[in-house]
C-alpha cells in the first residue's frame, strides 16, 4: 500500500524536476555555450524495477529507498554558439512530461478515492 503512494510521489516529484529543466532549457536557447539538461529517466526506472520488496522484518532490504535524480547534459548537435538547445524537441518534452505528470496525478487520485470508498465501508 504504502509502496504504491511512494512511487506516485516519486514520480510526481521526477515530473516536477524535469519540468523545471526544460523550461530553463527553454529560457536559455539563446544563451551561447548553454548545454540542455534533462533528467535520466533509465537510471530511475532501473532504480524502480530493480527495488527488493520486503514483507517481513527479517528480510534483506534493497538499501537506500530515497528519491536520486541524475541531471545529464544533453550531447548532440550543436550551433555555432555551442548551445544545443533546439527549440521544437523542448517544447515536445515539455508537453511529453505534463501529460506523465497528469497521468500521475490521476493514478494518485484514483489510489485515494479507492481507500476513502474502502474506509466508508468499514464504518
Amino acid at each position: 500500500m504504502a509502496d504504491g503512494f511512494r512511487i506516485l510521489e516519486d514520480l510526481l516529484r521526477i515530473a516536477g524536476i524535469r519540468h523545471g529543466l526544460i523550461v530553463s532549457n527553454i529560457a536559455n536557447v539563446d544563451t551561447p555555450g548553454y548545454k540542455a539538461k534533462d533528467v535520466a529517466f533509465q537510471d530511475i526506472l532501473n532504480k524502480e524495477v530493480l527495488t527488493l520488496k520486503t514483507t517481513s522484518e527479517a528480510h534483506i532490504g534493497s538499501g537506500d529507498s530515497g528519491l536520486k535524480v541524475n541531471i545529464i547534459e544533453e550531447e548532440g548537435g550543436s550551433w555555432k554558439d555551442k548551445n544545443n538547445v533546439e527549440l521544437d524537441r523542448e517544447v515536445a518534452r515539455l508537453t511529453e512530461n505534463a501529460l506523465f505528470f497528469e497521468a500521475g496525478l490521476t493514478m494518485l487520485s484514483t489510489k485515494i478515492r479507492m481507500f476513502k470508498n474502502a474506509l466508508r465501508r468499514q464504518l
